[in-house]
């Protein structure tokens, strides 16, 4: 081995390693982007569902939001703080698990209405354009590339505009749907609807002889010509 190879050697051995080192860091931020993805749609998918169910059962729809706002949370804390290169200040990490708290419940709305609007119309005529605003609010406050006053922008005036318009449509389309009797649909969770007819119970039936229709007496027919 000469002197230029003995002078080199460690160079190459570092640089492997590095590389090593790399690529393990590579494969752990591939696991975490993935879960910071994921766990976006599932909180927000969490709480769409306890948005527009929470009548049927109050409490229990209630803890399904809180576990969807957590999951929605840790995944907006590994994404924008632990995945970044640069550590915000306090004040901005509040303002984004604010905004991002905000954001997912705004998509839950308007999620949430769209899917189960044949089951609960007149609910999805207000969580819909309400989930709009409440998302597009969310999303400009939290984004640290927008300044938040772009929510008065004309971009913000559209939204305002577009969430009036379906508020308008979505009621006109619920009133017809309640007045055609169409509304609500089959999604009762095992349970009936409010004004949903019932069957009538079947009467139980007996084996004793006394439930029995007593026998018609015959007719007596003393031949033709008896007459009274």
């Amino acid at each position: 081995m000469t002197a230029n190879h003995l002078v080199h050697a460690p160079t190459a051995v570092t640089g492997r390693t590095s590389r090593r080192r790399a690529q393990r860091t590579q494969r752990r931020s591939l696991a975490a982007r993935y879960l910071g993805y994921v766990g976006y749609f599932v909180g927000a998918g969490l709480i769409s569902g306890a948005v527009v169910h929470h009548p049927l059962d109050p409490d229990r729809y209630t803890r399904i939001a809180g576990y969807g706002a957590l999951v929605f949370l840790a995944s907006t804390v590994l994404n924008e703080f632990l995945l970044t290169r640069e550590r915000p200040g306090l004040p901005r990490v509040l303002l984004v698990i604010g905004s991002s708290l905000l954001l997912s419940f705004g998509i839950g709305m308007l999620s949430g209405g769209l899917q189960h609007f044949d089951d609960f119309p007149a609910r999805g005529a207000v969580l819909v354009p309400l989930g709009l605003v409440v998302s597009f609010v969310a999303y400009v406050v939290k984004d640290a590339d927008t300044p938040w006053h772009r929510v008065f922008s004309l971009i913000g005036l559209a939204v305002l505009i577009s969430a009036a318009l379906a508020f308008v449509g979505l009621r006109q389309i619920a009133a017809s749907m309640e007045t055609a009797g169409t509304a609500p649909g089959g999604h009762s969770h095992g349970t009936a609807e409010p004004g949903e007819p019932t069957a009538p119970a079947a009467p139980a039936a007996t084996g004793s002889p006394s439930a029995r229709p007593a026998p018609t007496p015959a007719a007596h027919d003393d031949g033709p010509g008896h007459g009274h």
